[in-house]
């Protein structure tokens, strides 16, 4: 039997069986995270589970960038007509970077 690692839900691709989506996975992975590191970020996925949507996103690059690209213009979109408080802005700023700074 075939493993299906990535299921079409809710207009998004996800996990297969979980909440991640595919975005959170191939975003990691497009900024150089190892199917290891990514892992730990998602402890609720598999190290196959990764590998497998890691695959997936690399046999069908073009339409999985495609979604993309579309995804981030629908949330530029929503941020246009819904601004974030200043406030909440700059928590959500200042956790970004320290996810980040753990990451280097």
């Amino acid at each position: 039997m075939i493993q299906q690692y990535v299921e079409q839900r809710n207009g998004g691709y996800y996990i297969a069986g979980s909440r991640v989506s595919l975005d959170s996975i191939v975003y990691a992975f497009r900024c150089g995270d190892s199917p290891e590191a990514i892992r730990q970020s998602f402890p609720s996925l598999s190290l196959e589970q990764v590998y497998g949507a890691i695959a997936y996103y690399l046999a069908d690059k073009e339409a999985i960038d495609t979604y993309l690209i579309e995804t981030e213009k629908q949330w530029d979109e929503f941020e246009r007509e819904h601004p974030i408080p200043p406030v909440l802005r700059q928590k959500l700023e200042r956790a970004r970077q320290e996810l980040l700074a753990k990451r280097s």
